[in-house]
Parts: C-alpha cells; structure tokens; sequence
C-alpha cells in the first residue's frame, strides 16, 4: 500500500493549519495592538484637566502629557494622534480628564474643541494687581498682560472710564466663559456685562443723586469699605451722601487705609489721616478718583436704594459686632467714639 499520498496530505494540512494558525495569531496581534492604540484606558487620574495653550505645537503638548503623567502610554497616543491627523487641527483650551479615558475619545475632545466652560466668580477683590493674579489662575492669559490693561488708559478710555476708576467696569458675579479666551475678548465681555448691570432703573436712581454709575460705584467700595454686614449698607450709604449732599468730607476710614498702602491698619491713628493722597477723605472733599476695592452688587444697590435719615456720623460699636452707632450731632458721636476708643485700648488694639 502507498503511504506517499497520505503523507503529502497530511503534511499540506500541517502547513494549511500553520499558516491558519500564524494569520490568527497575526490578526489578534493586530486587533490587541489597533484597540491598545486607540480604545485601551489610557488616561491616568493625575490631573483633573489638559490645558492646551493658544500656539502650542503637537510637540509642546506631548511634552506636557509626559512631564505630568498625564498617560499610561504616551506612544500609543502618537500613534494614534498622528493616524488621526490631530496635529493639523489642535485647538487650545480646558479639556476635562476622566480617568480611564481612551486615545480616540481624548483626541477627538481635543481635535474637535470640546473644552469645558470656565465658571469665573469673583468677589471681596481689594486692588488691581490682586485682581490680575486671580484672573490669570483661571483663564489662559497672564497677570501681566492683564494688569497692563487694566492700567492701560487707552483701553479704559474706549470703554468710557480712566485708570482710576477702571476698575468699577468689572462687576463681582459668576461668567460662564472659556479659559483660552483672549484679553481683548475678556475686557470686552466684562464691559458687556457692565452694560447690562447698568439697567434703565439703575441708571435712572443713580439719575436722581446726581452721581454717575462710575461715582455709585466709588461710593459703593467705601459702603463696602465699612459695612461688615450687607443689612446695615444701605444706613452707612445713606450718610455718606447727607455728607455729598452737604458738601461736608467723606471722612471715611477705609479711604485712609487704601491711601496709606497698609491693609494691616485695625485703628485709624491722627498720623494716618495725614496722608497726602487724593483717595483720603479726611482731606479732600468729594468722592475719592477711583474705588478703593471692588464694589459688590448689593453695595452698590445700596447706595442706589440708601437709607434716608439725618444721620452724618458713625462709629463702629463697642461689641465688636462689625455694626455701627449713628448719630446726627457731634455732641453725640464724641459719646460713641470714647466708647469704641475704650474698647480698643482694653483689648490692647493700638495701631
């Protein structure tokens, strides 16, 4: 009998079976390296966002998912980038990070833009400078850029304000914006949004002080200079204009500390009302040139909504409570200023 033919035939179906078995080998190589490459959990929990800065190249951002850790495989991301064509079409902006998150989910958030809004909220901000530092943690441009223009008179005359009393264009509240936006497109919103702040209603009560919306606003940062609690502004408001309206000096003592620079001043000494400076009330009459600290919302409705009453001087209570004694003669506030001087000097409170 002839075992020839049986051999060849069983050595093709080892062949047959090998070259089967070497393409499935092959194809699930490929398979496990097409989903390593694309659809494995590549994101780490390293960081809660990616920041793309405006001009980065595809290489300044592997550099920076490296540096942070911010992938398991770094190569793979390439691979997958490249084969995406997303170096061609990098958009910059805030991108949330979930942990576990795929090479081809990221790229296409990231190729298409999808960045996550900027929720900025801003309050209780005393100088510019403080205020520029704060922005640049939050949006992409830098403190610098920004104090510039915040103190650039050009950019202040084209919204109508100076750089003195700049700084009341930009009203504390929350804004939905994105974090790549660019400083001429930032100032433009805030002024947008002091627009329509400044309603009809506003605009008119404002009308019947005789003050603009700027000079409600500077009075305001002296309400709030003084009021540690909102329901006695619209009292303390009330008496600073009975002093506007009686051309009497503000001679308020926050005016004192913004002239003197020293936020550290728990009691206003004769040498401080000394201060030659256009923001010390106690010498020169009138509103100060510009804020001294970023008014809120409910002072300036305050002054807009003041408390009417004879009353033109007022000094903190002897509690401590943050509220204050008024009164309406000198007589009397002398009585209200020994109390609080007392107390002072038995807590030992000299400066």
């Amino acid at each position: 009998m002839d075992t020839q033919p049986k051999k060849k035939k069983s050595l093709t179906k080892k062949i047959v079976f090998t070259i089967i078995l070497l393409l499935v080998v092959a194809g699930a190589i490929l398979a496990y390296t097409y989903y390593k490459r694309y659809f494995a959990p590549n994101v780490t929990d390293t960081e809660d966002y990616l920041y793309v800065r405006t001009g980065a190249q595809f290489e300044d951002l592997m550099l920076d998912l490296g540096e942070k850790n911010l992938l398991k495989d770094t190569a793979s991301f390439r691979w997958a980038a490249v084969n995406m064509e997303y170096p061609s079409r990098m958009k910059p902006g805030k991108y949330k990070l979930n942990k576990g998150m795929n090479n081809r989910t990221l790229i296409n958030m990231l190729g298409g833009g999808f960045q996550e809004p900027v929720k900025l909220r801003f309050q209780n901000i005393r100088l510019k400078e403080q205020f520029a530092g704060f922005l640049a943690t939050q949006i992409e441009p830098d403190s610098t850029s920004l104090i510039n223009l915040i103190n650039s008179d050009t950019l202040a005359t084209n919204y109508g304000f100076n750089t003195d009393n700049f700084f009341t264009m930009f009203i504390p509240n929350t804004y939905e914006l994105y974090w790549n936006i660019s400083t001429n497109d930032f100032f433009t919103r805030m002024h947008e949004e002091y627009e329509k702040f400044w309603t009809a209603e506003r605009k008119e009560k404002a009308q019947a002080l005789n003050l603009s919306p700027i000079q409600v606003s500077i009075l305001a940062s002296i309400v709030k200079g003084e009021a540690l609690h909102i329901d006695e502004m619209p009292k303390i408001a009330g008496l600073y204009i009975n002093r506007l309206q009686k051309g009497i000096l503000l001679q308020a003592d926050p005016t004192v500390i913004f002239a003197t620079n020293d936020f550290t001043i728990r009691r206003v000494l004769n040498k401080h009302l000394l201060t030659n400076s256009p923001y010390n009330t106690y010498i020169y009459k009138g509103l100060p040139p510009g804020p001294i600290m970023m008014p809120s919302i409910a002072s300036i409705d305050a002054v807009l909504n003041y408390q009417k009453h004879n009353y033109i001087y007022m000094c903190a209570k002897e509690d401590f409570s943050g509220y204050h004694n008024f009164s309406s003669s000198v007589a009397e506030h002398l009585v209200n200023a020994r109390k609080f001087q007392q107390a002072l000097n038995e807590r030992n409170i000299k400066k």
